[in-house]
């Protein structure tokens, strides 16, 4: 016990109360706190009414870091993402200039390292093409080398099926996974509403959830046909559900993502033209949102992500037409993820699950299973703590939420990474 740093007691993981022990940034045990470990010159923590998590991986973010400051960049968002319970967080690639090749790459990573040197963790995800346009494959060995953890062409999805299976094959030639945007690109691109009554009401131009499934069905095909593994970004509808399940039925190796907003919300948040509410894919309907829960649950829907994509407050309030996709999202992701297991619409598990576990075994990153040797990457979360979102409360710089204004119930109280407190 004389190597221990520090001591969290009294804190709550899986409805007991336990006793965690840090030893050299890793977990030295988690004990019942009955027995009453007695350890010299450790600091001590008591974390009485606070549930012990492990620290979060949001494998879809953007951070906009080059080329677009104004709206966030990596000190910020690892602000965020330190505060919103995120030790790990794997950024995009839609950069300006794009992270195409390794000088990029190192440039995020030293800027991650500097701002915040003892994590949160960035790993960017490199481009799947170069400038994101589906003509040439980008360097992935280089990219790779540089600290890549995966390619994708974010929200520019390939259209072409032959260039789409050489780039799987090249990113599995170095280890990695491609992550895909599913979307067909004729169909409405971006429209950043849902087909159906609602945007027929509002007159606004809008996406089939088919426009989705349909990409999805020829990412699973590929991977089925290559036996290589593919991972679906932000999955929104049940068309697209159904087809993932179909394929881990036959063994096809395919994992999927969805976002908060895509559990909670619906079209109509889009009522009023509320740019807020604008994202890609769209939020879909109330059967989308069941099936989406169910999915979860279930785990044909791996992991949870924000697909965080801060704006400036410019560029949202204009016209719907007019505003950029995207809602941010690493500030209110916990505890709207909270709010749900209150509802028992998921259990504790499951966020465990989605929000630690699964990305981190698809993406080859350490996780902390709370067992010996395990990385000391944890957070306390006060379940009773209310706050309101504002901007003053979020620590991103965008603001740009559907949830200003409303209440939430959950906080991070403290986090730590290797053992260190960064919140």
């Amino acid at each position: 016990m004389s190597t221990v740093s520090l001591v969290v007691r009294n804190a709550l993981w899986k409805k007991k109360k336990v006793d965690l022990l840090v030893a050299r940034g890793r977990v030295a045990s988690l004990i019942p706190s009955a027995r009453k470990t007695r350890v010299e010159s450790a600091q001590e923590l008591d974390a009485s009414g606070l549930l012990l998590l492990p620290s979060l991986t949001d494998c879809h973010t953007h951070l906009r870091e080059p080329g677009f400051e104004y709206k966030e960049d990596i000190a910020s968002g690892l602000d965020a993402a330190a505060h919103g319970g995120f030790g790990n967080v794997l950024c995009m690639a839609n950069t300006n200039p794009v992270n195409d090749n390794a000088t990029v790459t190192e440039r995020m990573l030293d800027r991650a390292r500097a701002a915040w040197p003892h994590g949160p963790r960035l790993y960017p995800i490199g481009a799947l093409s170069r400038g994101l346009k589906a003509e040439e494959l980008a360097p992935m060995a280089e990219l790779a080398d540089a600290g890549c953890v995966a390619f994708s062409n974010d929200g520019l999805p390939v259209p072409r099926a032959e260039f789409f299976r050489r780039a799987m094959e090249y990113a599995w030639d170095q280890g990695k996974v491609v992550i895909d945007h599913c979307e067909e690109p004729s169909m409405a691109r971006g429209a950043g509403m849902n087909e159906g009554a609602v945007s027929g009401r509002l007159g606004i131009p809008a996406q089939p959830d088919v426009a989705e499934a349909a990409q999805v069905a020829r990412d699973i095909l590929l991977a089925d046909y290559l036996k290589i593994p593919i991972h679906l970004a932000h999955i929104s509808c049940r068309r697209s559900v159904e087809l993932i399940a179909w394929a881990k039925e036959r063994g096809v190796q395919v994992t999927a993502e969805t976002c908060p907003h895509y559990l909670t919300l619906t079209e109509e948040r889009v009522e009023g033209y509320d740019s807020a509410a604008k994202v890609n894919p769209p939020l879909r309907t109330r059967d989308d949102v069941e099936a989406m829960l169910q999915a979860l649950r279930s785990g044909v829907i791996d992991i949870l992500a924000t697909d965080h994509a801060p704006h400036a407050a410019h560029e949202k309030e204009v016209e719907f037409d007019l505003a950029p996709c995207g809602i941010s999202g690493l500030d209110t992701a916990l505890s709207v993820t909270w709010g749900l297991v209150e509802k028992k619409l998921l259990t504790l598990d499951d966020l465990v699950r989605a929000w630690s576990e699964a990305p981190c075994r698809v993406f080859g990153l350490p996780v902390n299973r709370f067992q010996a040797g395990d990385p000391a990457d944890f957070l306390l979360f006060d379940p009773a703590a209310q706050w309101e979102v504002t901007p003053e409360t979020m620590r991103s710089k965008g603001k740009n939420t559907p949830l200003l204004g409303t209440r939430l119930r959950g906080r991070v109280a403290a986090h730590f990474l290797g053992g260190k407190k960064v919140v």
